[in-house]
């Protein structure tokens, strides 16, 4: 599938400018390999008719010790210009601190859409036993639920005035333990799933799929998860009713723990999962797991409308691992490839999967990958790129 095929941007000119943030932790190591990878691909691709001009846009760590501030405007303002960037990963503190960097750009830039394409390499092990039968593509809503940061903590005055109301005005009388109660608020409403459900319906389309599944817990969260499958089968009915009739597109739901328990039985019966922002979490890993792990899992953040995507590592900064030339930078360069595919550039996006799977079909890749491979070779992270490029080559 060419996960990352957008309905409504124009064609790419023949030199791009390209926003990247290198990120923390191991994206020291793995950006530099991606655009070496990608400038290969492209140049031979195109015989030199095409390139990409790269321009760093400071965040997270490298960021915060130039200018003091971890996301500067400057850096936003840039991901505003240009319309298409990529990213490193960047540190998301646990507990107290900043909020998540990610968010910040996805709600910033009102992209909406995670897209999160799944499949498998052959040559990459998994814990399945026919992992050729995954092949999915999750559209993760991106602005709301409980990732719109609307929280306070225990113990703190705003908890204790939101604690107030709830009780005081709104009649709630089911918390457990009041005072020693941290809180959150669920946002979802009909424009955000409308527009994802259109998304994933559009793409369901455009690529001859047989349909699309609401992944949803709507039997426990009745109004909020519950009013994201309803507006989603009445989005579906009002605007695709022809499509539904004509057989060209089923619309079904399942219930969340059911969709991850039916995803390791039956994987064949999905192929694009429209679903809420922390249920995509939660997906989108455990489909990464089944077809050898996060460390090749790309994904991408998406406005359809204004045309806005930025391509992103979906795996962590793995501070245990930086500097040490073992870090896996197959999720980048597959998130890379489907920035190629978003510009219309397809042939240089099938050079990188193709020549990703001709190595791992020989054992080659980074120790992550290769220690499970039969006579699998461990390669650094520098080595594993200049593997790919011979591959094109």
């Amino acid at each position: 599938m060419e996960a990352s095929k957008q309905q409504h941007l124009p064609a790419a000119p023949e030199r791009v400018i390209i926003p990247f943030i290198e990120g923390d932790g191991v994206g020291r190591e793995i950006m530099p390999v991606c655009r070496r990878v990608v400038d290969h691909a492209v140049a031979k691709a195109y015989g030199g008719k095409r390139s990409l001009d790269w321009t760093e846009a400071l965040a997270g760590e490298k960021a915060f010790n130039a200018t003091g501030n971890r996301l500067p405007e400057e850096t936003m303002n840039m991901f505003r210009e240009y319309p298409v960037g990529i990213k490193g990963p960047l540190t998301t503190p646990v507990g107290g601190g900043v909020r998540s960097l990610n968010v910040a750009l996805r709600q910033t830039l009102d992209l909406y859409v995670c897209l999160r394409p799944v499949r498998w390499f052959r040559g990459v092990d998994s814990p399945l036993k026919e992992p050729q039968k995954v092949n999915m593509v999750v559209f993760r809503e991106n602005t709301e639920d409980i990732y719109a940061g609307i929280e306070w903590q225990q113990g703190t005055p705003e908890a204790r005035k939101f604690l107030q109301f709830l009780t005081g005005e709104m009649g709630v009388t089911k918390i457990r333990f009041p005072e020693t109660s941290s809180f959150g608020v669920k946002p979802v409403s009909i424009e955000g799933t409308e527009r994802l459900v259109r998304a994933a319906i559009k793409y369901a389309l455009k690529n001859q799929l047989p349909g699309v599944t609401l992944v949803h817990k709507g039997n426990i969260m009745k109004f909020t998860e519950g009013g994201f499958k309803n507006w989603g089968y009445a989005l579906a009915e009002r605007e695709f009713a022809r499509e539904t009739a004509e057989g060209k597109l089923v619309i079904k739901d399942v219930i969340a723990d059911a969709f991850l328990q039916n995803t390791l039985l039956t994987p064949e019966k999905y192929s694009v999962i429209a679903t809420l922002n922390l249920n995509g979490d939660y997906i989108s890993d455990q489909l990464a797991a089944m077809v050898g792990g996060i460390g090749i899992a790309p994904g991408a953040n998406i406005n359809y409308e204004s045309g806005h995507a930025v391509f992103e590592a979906t795996h962590g900064t793995a501070p245990d691992i930086a500097g040490k030339n073992t870090a896996n930078p197959s999720s980048l360069l597959l998130s890379a490839a489907m920035m190629l595919e978003y510009m219309g550039w397809n042939q240089a996006a099938a050079l990188i999967t193709n020549a990703m799977e001709k190595a791992f079909i020989k054992g080659e890749a980074t120790h992550d990958l290769a220690r499970f491979m039969p006579k699998g070779k461990s390669l650094g992270t520098v080595q594993f790129g200049d593997k790919i490029m011979n591959e094109m080559d």
